[in-house]
């Protein structure tokens, strides 16, 4: 293993380690009380193994992701890549950037979380990622590479500080839904949904590819090791540093009064625990100084995802100029922002819902039929009833329409009937597929 893989996985982790993915640990931890383990490690599966799978699988073919969706279907390939893009973009993504560096800044500074406070801030907070994005140059690149270590060695300093100072025993109560082991599991498991990277590992893989070849490597199978080998530090890093604030937050007692102060002022629970974590471990300094870091740390990710959003979308609809592009982003943003923190991760719940079993799905498939002759309708089939259920469960769960048999669906309870459905439909797309003589199997393209 080379510098250059060190350095590439260093760049992965800053890609995934968004400021605001801070908050799910330890609120994660908090809320599993005794089941612990099982929710963390989910959190991980979700949160970093699928991510870690997707940057993977998206190596297989040299033009990524797109080469591989093309050829399940051009048009199903244009549409899912939108989804993903709005997704990790202005829908979700960035407006969570600025409501988190508000709740992490003005909240514990100001002692208020008005919105009136929270529009003058995003109204700065967006004029500075719009004048950045409108004027593209190394100084977002720059700014970043010095802040993510400065972000890195505030945590680590942060967790070694709350190891000492919550090592007691743990919280004895688990909040609702957490009732076994495996309820715990799939608590876990769906919270990782909120962390995003698996869909952003998508629009990602490529990057890290890129970056590969920049090396000088050109050998396809060497393009993958080396690429696997960057994807497992970056991973071991964001493992450390989730398991860590979970467990920290597991052991941090918050009295029922207090935790429902917080949802009375709509105040972020994840967000409370790391400042109170900084302030008690550090004083108020620490407390100020992991604000700030964290709100300009989430600028630089703002500005990172306007740009690649807005060069997408101007690469497949090239009418509009990408500086159109970028005012319409950042005003989705802003005017999403505003709804705050709690309202933003509130939203993302159904539309994560229904892209993330699509998405670990197609990342499954495409892993699949490198290991099997696959045709496209092999892949066409699970991925088709997947996005149905996957859209009717999110419809029967927020009360929009009830479809009783929804709930008799396996796994349902754990929010994970999804799985079984893709398992049998795959099954049959193969089966469908052999008597299919028209189309031939798939071949992944490499350099």
């Amino acid at each position: 293993m080379n510098k250059n893989t060190w350095i590439i996985g260093f760049t992965l982790f800053a890609m995934f380690f968004g400021a605001g993915n801070l908050i799910f640990p330890p609120s994660l931890g908090l809320d599993s009380g005794e089941y612990f383990w099982p929710a963390i490690l989910a959190f991980a599966l979700t949160g970093i193994g699928l991510p870690l799978l997707g940057v993977i699988v998206g190596a297989l073919d040299k033009q990524g992701y797109i080469g591989s969706l093309n050829k399940i279907s051009p048009k199903f390939s244009i549409v899912f890549l939108i989804i993903i893009y709005l997704t990790i973009g202005p829908l979700f993504a960035i407006p969570r950037t600025a409501s988190t560096s508000f709740e992490m800044t003005v909240t514990p500074i100001a002692h208020t979380n008005s919105s009136l406070a929270l529009f003058i801030f995003t109204v700065i907070y967006f004029l500075i990622v719009l004048y950045l994005c409108i004027n593209p140059n190394k100084m977002v690149d720059r700014i970043g590479s010095i802040l993510t270590p400065l972000l890195l060695i505030t945590i680590l300093a942060m967790i070694v500080k709350g190891f000492m100072d919550y090592h007691g025993n743990p919280s004895s109560q688990a909040a609702e839904g957490f009732t076994s082991n495996f309820t715990g599991f799939s608590q876990g498991f769906t919270n990782g949904y909120l962390t995003m990277d698996a869909i952003a590992a998508i629009a990602f893989s490529m990057i890290v590819v890129n970056a590969v070849k920049a090396t000088g490597i050109t050998h396809a199978n060497k393009i993958f090791k080396q690429t696997l080998i960057a994807g497992l530090i970056a991973a071991i890093a964001l493992l450390f540093i989730y398991v860590s604030l979970g467990f920290i937050g597991n052991h941090m007692n918050l009295s029922s009064g207090k935790i429902a102060s917080l949802k009375a002022n709509d105040q972020n629970i994840g967000t409370y625990l790391l400042t109170t974590v900084a302030s008690i471990g550090f004083g108020t300094f620490g407390k100020y100084l992991l604000g700030i870091i964290v709100a300009l740390a989430c600028l630089t990710t703002a500005c990172g995802l306007v740009v690649a959003v807005a060069e997408y979308f101007h690469r497949i609809f090239p009418k509009l100029s990408y500086k159109a592009y970028v005012i319409i982003f950042t005003i989705i943003s802003f005017i999403l922002a505003n709804q705050g923190l709690n309202s933003v991760i509130t939203m993302s719940v159904p539309v994560l819902s229904i892209v993330y079993p699509v998405a670990i799905t197609i990342i499954l498939l495409i892993l699949l039929a490198r290991l099997i002759p696959t045709k496209p309708i092999a892949q066409q089939i699970p991925i088709a009833i997947v996005s149905i259920i996957s859209v009717l469960s999110v419809i029967h769960t927020q009360g929009w329409l009830k479809l009783n048999f929804i709930d008799s669906l396996p796994l349902k309870q754990y929010s994970l009937e999804w799985f079984p459905i893709a398992v049998i439909f795959t099954i049959i797309g193969y089966i469908v597929a052999a008597f299919v003589k028209k189309q031939s199997p798939i071949v992944y393209e490499k350099e």
